[in-house]
């Protein structure tokens, strides 16, 4: 066969680097359009921690397509309000749920643990796992390229082209094509476009969050304490016997840290709110035996392209909005979906489909980022006279004739976002559902044993 012949094939093998939720919910649709999907993961099992994360407009009909919605449903956190407390724990104000969360009709709020664990178990039967490896090395072949004899493993396509990727465990393998799925922190990321710090932007706050003891006995409720700079946040969601500890502060610079770190984090978190009053001693107490302790930055990740080659990132790897969006779970399922539609569309042709994909979702996903810079301001307020205006207006709008109209303007910012990238038709899968035999990888073993805690949200 001819290298011309060869460099028309269609793509079909693909490996996504990350199994949080953009990885398995484009391994999802890519099975479902004819693909074959490799997913590798750093962790040796699935990771299920983390905090609470809204799904809005665009990312539930995702969720509706994907065949989901009623165990999103049934996981829902059914927070029902939350409360605002002072220095002595006594209440300030309190607003429902819908204020707190900017929700309408068919939103919802699940745990991203259990939002992980839903779409791992719908694609585990037919996409291939493998747990406890990385990407050490990503190589990508032309596609005129004769001598394979060095590659022990060409499943990923025709013989030249392709990308050869080195695993941490020493496997070679081929792929057609590799989407890096693997968060702020991508290595994907790093080892295709360059170092971290060209692409992340510093919003001036950090976040940690951990489970502990529901000590305050909370029930679906959040309980807010807010200090100048700094904003600790409780809250227990419905099922779950412990409560979740969410702690924000203010810091212009990034501060020194790996973000593997997690000695250094503690300690890091624990200088920040030295000497504060409330129940927050007690809470850092317990940070130091939380297996699921989290800190980092928040940040948004700002890239030229989100491709180059055969390598392509989804989620937050290529554009994180960072938390104080409220729509980076949303955009990942969203993105999986267009990603493997245009993939689908094209016929497998990646160059055309990376350029419809970052065409498509790049508009809304810089309307979220537009958002989230807003957003993290309000967030940690600088000074006690604004924490108290802040406090007067929770206690007064429940009771204010206007309440309504404060809660839509709220709401409609939010939901703009939320419906800020359309969802394209689905297209009919290629015309043979599976790739040929030859081309399937064969699997790599992967440890087994019970799923455990994660240490990113």
């Amino acid at each position: 066969m001819s290298s011309t012949a060869r460099s028309a094939r269609p793509a079909r093998t693909v490996l996504i680097s990350g199994a949080s939720i953009a990885g398995p919910a484009l391994a999802f649709w890519l099975h479902r359009h004819g693909f074959v999907p490799t997913v590798v993961e750093r962790a040796p099992e699935l990771r299920t921690g983390g905090y609470k994360v809204d799904l809005r407009g665009t990312a539930i009909e995702v969720c509706r397509r994907m065949g989901v919605l009623d165990e999103v449903r049934a996981r829902s956190t059914d927070m029902r309000g939350g409360s605002y407390v002072d220095d002595a724990g006594r209440t300030i104000g309190e607003l429902p749920a819908d204020i707190f969360g900017g929700r309408v009709e068919e939103d919802d709020e699940i745990m991203r643990g259990d939002l992980a664990r839903i779409l791992y178990e719908r694609t585990r039967d037919d996409v291939e796992y493998v747990f406890g490896d990385s990407i050490a090395a990503l190589a990508e072949n032309t596609e005129n390229t004769e001598n394979t004899e060095n590659t022990e493993n060409t499943e990923g396509g025709e013989a030249g082209g392709g990308v050869t990727v080195t695993f941490e465990s020493g496997a070679v393998r081929r792929f057609d094509l590799v989407v890096g799925a693997d968060g702020l922190h991508s290595h994907t990321r790093r080892l295709v476009f360059g170092e971290e710090d060209r692409f992340k932007r510093h919003l001036g706050a950090y976040i940690s969050l951990f489970t502990a003891p529901n000590h305050l006995g909370l029930d679906r409720w959040e309980t807010y304490h807010a200090l100048p700079g700094k904003l600790v946040c409780v809250y227990s969601s419905a099922g779950e016997e412990d409560a979740k500890n969410l702690f924000l502060f203010s810091s212009p610079r990034e501060l020194p840290h790996h973000h593997r770190d997690t000695a250094a984090q503690k300690r890091l978190l624990a200088d920040a709110f030295a000497g504060d009053g409330w129940e927050i001693p007690r809470l850092l107490g317990h940070a130091a035996g939380a297996d699921d302790f989290y800190f980092d930055s928040i940040a948004l990740v700002e890239m030229d392209r989100w491709s180059k080659g055969r390598v392509v990132l989804l989620g937050d790897a290529a554009h994180c909005t960072s938390p104080a969006s409220g729509q980076g779970t949303g955009l990942a399922l969203i993105g999986a979906y267009v990603l493997a539609a245009e993939l689908a569309r094209s016929g497998g042709d990646h160059t055309a489909a990376f350029a419809r994909y970052e065409a498509h979702m790049r508009p809304g996903v810089e309307r979220n980022q537009r958002m989230a810079e807003g957003f993290v301001k309000e967030m940690v307020v600088g000074s006690r006279w604004k924490i108290s205006l802040r406090m007067l207006m929770v206690r007064l709008l429940p009771k204010t004739p206007w309440k309504n109209l404060v809660a839509k303007k709220i709401r409609d910012e939010i939901q703009a976002a939320a419906h800020a990238v359309p969802l394209p038709d689905e297209p009919a899968p290629l015309p043979d559902r599976q790739a040929p035999a030859a081309d399937r990888p064969a699997p790599l073993p992967a440890p087994t044993g019970p799923v455990a805690p994660t240490v990113t949200p």
